[in-house]
């Protein structure tokens, strides 16, 4: 299926490693052009239709220098997906878990994607079209414990603020979606300061077991991949999906027995 992306311009942040990578590899091969922020590029650099941007994404004004790259470089902005994020486990709990450490897991999780969103929508208003797609998270809506409490609570807010913007500015052609993912093979989640990591250093227990239940959790028994996200996101992006918007995608095999 053509997903008509040939030509059209793309943001994404986070883009040098995990679903950012996978997503702006996914773009690349329906032949959209790329401008891939991230604070490190060396994974970035060198590929075909992609412009490598080191750009610190905490910073005020990281997200908007990003957004101009690409207007400087291809003139207009088509697709924004505001992928970067990063979650720190709580180990002790929401007693244990400080105003500060709140406050950082809403700038890397929800401030992030809002000033990427805020800079992207002139040039996309301008244009009369564009598909902003957020990636959020099952923690959004799923809290099993206190672990991630601070993450979730930025991820929600991200699908509240995406559910607003859709009703703004749907109806001048703008389309905005979030894709929740559950445990991805990623860094975050098998790296070596990962979640199993973490979760087994707190509890003694090795970080393959930790892994292995949780992937006894779910319906499928394993972790989604990189590449499935990328597609999920692919498609939102592509105006084959004119007509959706406002929509929490879920991708997680199964963990989620009710929504």
């Amino acid at each position: 299926m053509d997903l008509h992306l040939t030509g059209k311009v793309a943001v994404v942040t986070g883009a040098n490693k995990g679903i950012g990578l996978a997503i702006t590899k996914a773009l690349v091969g329906e032949g959209a052009h790329v401008v891939a922020g991230s604070l490190s590029t060396e994974h970035l650099d060198g590929l075909d239709r992609v412009t490598a941007v080191p750009v610190n994404l905490l910073g005020d004004d990281g997200p908007a220098l990003l957004v101009q790259k690409a207007i400087d470089e291809h003139g207009r902005l088509d697709v924004l997906v505001n992928n970067v994020g990063a979650v720190r486990i709580r180990v002790d709990g929401f007693l244990a878990t400080s105003d500060e450490e709140f406050e950082w897991a809403l700038q890397m999780n929800f401030f992030t994607g809002l000033r990427a969103t805020r800079a992207a929508l002139g040039p996309m208003l301008e244009q009369g079209s564009g598909a902003i797609v957020n990636i959020a998270s099952v923690n959004s809506f799923f809290q099993p414990d206190s672990s991630t409490i601070d993450y979730g609570v930025a991820k929600a807010a991200v699908v509240n603020l995406s559910k607003s913007l859709s009703q703004e500015f749907g109806p001048r052609g703008i389309r905005v979606n979030c894709v929740s993912p559950g445990q991805v093979g990623t860094d975050l989640w098998l790296g070596e300061h990962g979640v199993a990591a973490t979760f087994a250093e707190a509890s003694g227990a090795d970080a393959d077991t930790i892994r292995e239940t949780a992937a006894a959790a779910i319906a499928t028994g394993r972790f989604s991949t990189p590449d499935e996200v990328a597609t999920l996101v692919t498609i939102l992006a592509s105006d084959r999906t004119a007509n959706v918007t406002g929509v929490n995608y879920i991708i997680d095999g199964g963990l989620i027995k009710t929504t």
